[in-house]
C-alpha cells in the first residue's frame, strides 16, 4: 500500500486534482482510500456525487468523544469503488484545523481503515505545511510519498518551494520523499518550461502537466469527476496519463528547495518577474523619496 499526500497553495486545484487522478487509477483496477485533510471537506464530493460527506470531527461533536464512533459513521464508497473520509475541523475561529486531521488519522489506523487489499491512501492536505497539525501525514511517516500541485504562477511556485522545505525537514528522521510536480495548468507565459526548470532545480521531474480545460468545471458542476463524466474526453485521457505515471513512479527525491533569491531569478528568467519591471518600480521609489 502506497502512501501519497497531496499538497499545494489554497486554490491551486489539490482537491480537484486528486479526485480526478483518483477515479483515473480506480479505472485502472486499483483499490483506493481518500483521506480529505481540509476543513472545507471537499476532498470527495466529485467521488460521491455530494455537497459534502459527515466528518470525523462533525461526528465526534455529535456524539461527544471519537470513542463513539464507528468506521461506517465516517466512510463511504463512491465512484470505482474509492473509500472516502473527511477529517474535518473545529468550529470556525475555535482551535486549530490541523487537530482534525490528526484525530481523523488515528481513528482510522485505530479502526482498520488501511486494509491489506487497498493499493494507494492518498491525502488531500490544505495549503502549505506550515502548520504542524496539516504536516501529520509526513511528520508522522504516514504518507512517504508527496506530489505538489503548482502552476506557473509566482505564488504557487513559492508554496510549491515552501513545502519542499517542510519534507526536506522530515525527511531526515523518516522515509518521506518528494514524487514529483503536477502543474495544474493556469496557462501563463512558458509554464511547462517553467515548471519543468523549477522541478530541476528542486531535484525532482514534472510528473504531468495538466492542461487547462472546461470540460473540468462541467464535470464539478455535477459533482462528478471528468473520468466519470465524459470518459472518451481527451481531459479524462490527461488525468488516465497522471494516475498510470504515479502508479509506476519509482523517481522519489529529498528535494533540495531554493532560496528566495533564486526563485525570484527563475521566474525572471522565464519573464514572470520581468527586470526592467524592477528597474521602473525603483525610478518610482526614488521619485517618492
Amino acid at each position: 500500500m502506497r502512501q501519497i499526500a497531496i499538497y499545494g497553495k489554497g486554490g491551486i486545484g489539490k482537491s480537484t486534482t486528486t479526485q480526478n487522478t483518483v477515479a483515473g487509477l480506480a479505472s485502472l483496477g486499483k483499490k483506493v482510500m481518500i483521506v480529505g485533510c481540509d476543513p472545507k471537506a471537499d476532498s470527495t464530493r466529485l467521488i460521491l456525487h455530494a455537497k459534502a460527506q459527515s466528518t470525523v470531527m462533525d461526528m465526534v461533536r455529535e456524539r461527544g468523544t471519537v470513542e463513539d464512533l464507528e468506521l461506517s459513521d465516517v466512510m463511504k464508497t463512491g465512484y470505482g469503488e474509492v473509500k472516502c473520509v473527511e477529517s474535518g475541523g473545529p468550529e470556525p475561529g475555535v482551535g486549530c484545523a490541523g487537530r482534525g486531521v490528526i484525530t481523523a488519522i488515528n481513528f482510522l489506523e485505530e479502526n482498520g481503515a488501511y486494509t491489506p487489499e487497498l493499493d494507494f491512501v492518498f491525502y488531500d492536505v490544505l495549503g502549505d505545511v506550515v502548520c504542524g497539525g496539516f504536516a501529520m501525514p509526513i511528520r508522522e511517516n504516514k504518507a512517504e510519498e508527496i506530489y505538489i500541485v503548482c502552476s506557473g504562477e509566482m505564488m504557487a511556485m513559492y508554496a510549491a518551494n515552501n513545502i519542499a522545505k517542510g519534507i526536506l525537514k522530515y525527511a531526515s528522521s523518516g522515509k518521506v520523499r518528494l514524487g514529483g510536480l503536477i502543474c495544474n495548468s493556469r496557462n501563463t507565459d512558458r509554464e511547462a518550461d517553467l515548471i519543468e526548470a523549477l522541478a530541476k532545480k528542486l531535484g525532482t521531474q514534472m510528473i504531468h502537466f495538466v492542461p487547462r480545460d472546461n470540460q473540468v468545471q462541467r464535470a464539478e458542476l455535477r459533482r462528478m469527476t471528468v473520468i466519470e463524466y465524459s470518459p472518451a474526453h481527451k481531459q479524462a485521457d490527461e488525468y488516465r496519463t497522471l494516475a498510470q505515471k504515479i502508479s509506476d513512479n519509482k523517481m522519489l527525491v529529498v528535494p533540495t528547495p531554493l532560496e528566495m533569491e533564486e526563485l525570484e531569478n527563475l521566474l525572471m528568467e522565464f519573464g514572470i518577474m520581468p527586470a526592467e519591471d524592477e528597474a521602473e518600480i525603483g525610478v518610482a521609489e526614488a521619485a517618492s523619496a
